[in-house]
């Protein structure tokens, strides 16, 4: 089934009034991750996602051991109404345990990480117990198996130690290691080509004439897509010429697995870009209730295997990043092969100043977060227009406006996304 039929069969689904959540849902329907893996060494594997599950071919711990520095013992040499004595017989050491036997009204003193002695079952840490010569007393109160980490209790052999689509962050590292993985099996890396479109654009290096601006958008979707892993093709500022066009799109299509372009997809744009998209592939272009952001394309671009995925965004700077946050980001770690997807969830935050919004579609509010008298408070980074990037710059936070709902009051609670996490 083509991409339109598929989209066409989705109830209350339309592309001049499409929701938010929608389109999200839509777009990863559509994803499976790419196929190919590849074997890296373990420094070499954060952030990347994980293509196999990793069984654990021992127990972590190996032993039972002890989780503090104290003295190890059998709770029933303990008495039930009071202070208990005990001779201490040896001493255990992490990497060197105590070899001999622990006998009636005897203990061991032991340290952190090191193997429980034969018939051992509690540790009493040191600070609980008063030192009398060779002996210690043990107070009363003292629980059966306590500051003990049993083997096995963190990873258990045969059992999977980490699963297959998790995103390797640096505990993952230290946990690999503890298992004497040297290597592991990983997605490569997701290909992705850009450019921007637009005759009014001009690369930095160069002096600007008369009606021109310097092209921002490749270098925040660079910066975006380098903070997620990917590897990047950079094919500059394409001129809005049919034959040009085609050409970066057939470049990008053979040599990428997603395309993103920003600028060509509003009303008013040259009409032989959607309809270049059309010939070279398969596009559905949408009008999203959102702002900045409203119109986006999605679709194929190629056939068989050069074929790559597109995201045709907005060709304002912030629209650019808002769509790209909370549309491609999430589809970029589909392909990736993430599961579950990388949450960066909602936090509750007073707004201290108004903020005017009509209901019947989502809006980003670029927000600085703080801490204000023990709770969060929000406000807008002042100009909110889609071509004002320094509002991206100034904030710490998307203050995200619901589709339903309307005007927001100085005081009103609203939900903020933060950017630690999600840039």
């Amino acid at each position: 089934m083509s991409l339109t039929a598929r989209f066409s069969c989705l109830n209350e689904y339309d592309p001049d009034a499409l929701s938010v959540d929608q389109a999200r849902t839509f777009i990863r329907s559509q994803l499976t991750p790419v196929g190919t893996h590849e074997r890296l060494a373990l420094r070499s594997a954060l952030g990347r996602v994980l293509a196999s599950d990793v069984i654990a071919p021992f127990n972590v711990p190996a032993h039972d051991n002890s989780a503090m520095d104290g003295y190890a013992l059998r709770h029933a040499e303990l008495s039930c109404n009071g202070a208990s004595r005990l001779l201490v017989v040896g001493t255990a050491l992490a990497g060197k345990g105590f070899a001999g036997s622990v006998g009636a009204g005897e203990c061991v003193r032991i340290m952190t990480g090191a193997p429980l002695p034969a018939a051992v079952d509690t540790v009493v840490i040191q600070e609980m117990v008063q030192a009398d010569g060779a002996s210690v007393v043990v107070p009363a109160g003292q629980r059966r198996g306590q500051h003990i980490r049993l083997a096995g209790e963190d990873l258990a052999a045969g059992k999977p130690a980490l699963v297959a689509g998790r995103l390797i962050r640096p505990a993952d590292l230290g946990l690999l290691a503890s298992l004497g993985c040297a290597e592991v099996s990983v997605h490569r890396r997701l290909r992705v080509a850009f450019f921007s479109t637009g005759d009014e654009l001009c690369s930095i290096g160069t002096s600007l004439a008369d009606g021109e601006v310097y092209d921002s958008n490749r270098y925040t979707i660079f910066g975006m897509l380098g903070r997620l892993g990917c590897e990047v093709l950079d094919l500059g500022v394409v001129r809005d010429h049919p034959a040009t066009l085609e050409a970066a799109f057939r470049e990008a299509a053979a040599a990428a697995d997603v395309v993103i372009t920003s600028g060509g997809v509003s009303v008013g744009e040259a009409d032989f870009v959607k309809g270049l998209m059309a010939q070279l592939g398969e596009v559905l272009f949408w009008k999203i209730a959102m702002k900045p952001g409203r119109p986006m394309a999605f679709g194929r671009l190629g056939d068989g295997a050069h074929s790559a995925w597109l995201f045709g965004l907005p060709g304002n700077p912030v629209a650019v990043m808002v769509t790209f946050y909370q549309f491609v980001r999430d589809a970029l770690y589909v392909l990736m092969g993430a599961d579950p997807l990388p949450v960066v969830p909602p936090l509750p935050a007073v707004c201290t100043a108004a903020i005017r919004k009509a209901p019947g579609r989502t809006e980003f509010q670029r927000g600085i977060l703080s801490q204000v008298d023990g709770r969060w408070c929000v406000r807008p980074t002042g100009a909110q227009g889609s071509g004002v990037l320094r509002s991206m710059s100034d904030a710490n936070c998307f203050v995200v406006l619901e589709h339903d709902r309307g005007q927001v009051a100085v005081g009103d609670q609203v939900q903020v996304q933060l950017f630690d996490g999600l840039v």
